[in-house]
């Protein structure tokens, strides 16, 4: 017989129904560098698939997106020609029409693409989801550059063989620097419209609408930005697409007398490097902002928000 104060203590049963974390919700939280990194990746691949994947399976895009848009270049083209303008100036329409491509990527598939989102129910799980907004805009960007790229090169091969257009190029690599500082900085200013859209709500598509024919004309995309006067030098210093088509033409008709631009290609280049340096921080910050908003809040996914 044992008395009480040697009594061994009842075993205890553990109900195995019953979940008990080994982590704390904070522990689980932290996850290592490389594995932020994988899921971004796994965002931006994830995000461009469908967009890579929708033009091959809907081949009729490529009629609309490519043929009627050269239309408008062709229509460029004959006025120069019966105006007995300098074969130059055929050369600025056709690579403007080839860099529109890029601008209607940003405004569309880009600038507006959250507030699209929100409307279809998407964006609540993009909030929730452990990843950063800034892969999703990047997927969606990779996904649309794809057709955005086949469309300009369409645009300069159909230019170069029936429009006759002759390049120039001296410095290649100086001209491949101006092409993707121009892309990088687009996309950037694409993000932070992207963000500014969505908190602007139903205005967003009238902003998009908005923003589209003005951009083509302080631009210069079918005649030099600095035939524009001080409007041409403030397009120079806000216009990601007017800085690199100044540039390109600049370049790509290197030695010609109607060439010349707003600035150097040089300087140029200086500012669409800083472009692009402003436009990816602000869309970080704001990106940042939106999602606190939308975790803490609740604000962006409420309807009438």
């Amino acid at each position: 017989m044992s008395t009480t104060g040697d009594a061994a203590p009842a075993a205890t049963v553990r109900n195995p129904y019953v979940y008990r974390p080994t982590r704390s919700p904070a522990d689980a939280a932290r996850w290592d560098p490389r594995r932020v990194l994988v899921t971004n990746l796994r965002t931006i691949s994830g995000r461009a698939y469908p967009r890579v994947i929708g033009t091959s399976r809907e081949k009729s895009w490529l009629f609309f997106e490519i043929m009627l848009p050269f239309l408008t270049t062709s229509a460029f083209v004959f006025v120069y020609r019966a105006l007995q303008a300098p074969p130059e100036f055929v050369g600025f329409v056709v690579l403007g029409g080839a860099m529109t491509a890029f601008w209607l990527n940003v405004m569309w598939l880009m600038a507006a693409q959250l507030y699209w989102e929100k409307d279809q129910g998407n964006l609540e799980i993009y909030f929730t989801a452990p990843m950063s907004m800034m892969s999703v805009l990047l997927g969606m960007a990779v996904g649309g550059l794809l057709m955005s790229c086949f469309r300009a090169a369409v645009v300069l091969v159909i230019g170069t063989v029936f429009y006759g257009v002759v390049f120039a190029v001296d410095q290649w690599a100086l001209l491949l620097a101006v092409f993707f500082l121009t892309l990088a900085s687009l996309y950037g200013l694409g993000m932070v419209l992207a963000t500014l859209f969505l908190l602007w709500g139903r205005e967003a598509w009238h902003m998009t609408q908005l923003l589209q024919e003005p951009v083509y004309f302080v631009s210069g995309l079918n005649f030099p930005v600095g035939r524009l006067g001080m409007l041409g030098v403030l397009a120079i210093s806000t216009i990601p697409l007017a800085v690199g088509l100044d540039a390109m033409r600049q370049l790509a008709f290197a030695g010609s007398a109607f060439t010349q631009g707003a600035l150097p290609p040089e300087v140029e280049v200086l500012v669409l490097l800083v472009m692009t340096v402003v436009f990816v921080g602000l869309a970080r910050v704001l990106l940042k902002s939106i999602e606190r908003l939308a975790r803490q809040e609740g604000r962006l996914t409420m309807r009438g928000s």
